[in-house]
């Protein structure tokens, strides 16, 4: 895992399926972006899906486009 200072976390634009959250973090990550959101849907799925959703949405309002 290499994230880069410099690099801002944003959402790519035409990248992503819904808003582009996953696609950006994975950018940012260094990360596949298939591997960041079957991550993420494990993670909701094992959180009872609220807290996952709640946290894609902040940082859909929070990430800017690129």
């Amino acid at each position: 895992m290499t994230i880069d200072a410099k690099r801002p976390l944003v959402r790519p634009s035409g990248r992503g399926m819904i808003a582009g959250v996953c696609a950006g973090l994975a950018d940012w990550l260094g990360w596949d972006v298939t591997l960041v959101r079957i991550a993420y849907v494990a993670v909701s799925i094992c959180s009872a899906a609220f807290p996952g959703v709640l946290a894609y949405l902040i940082l859909w309002v929070l990430m800017p486009k690129r």
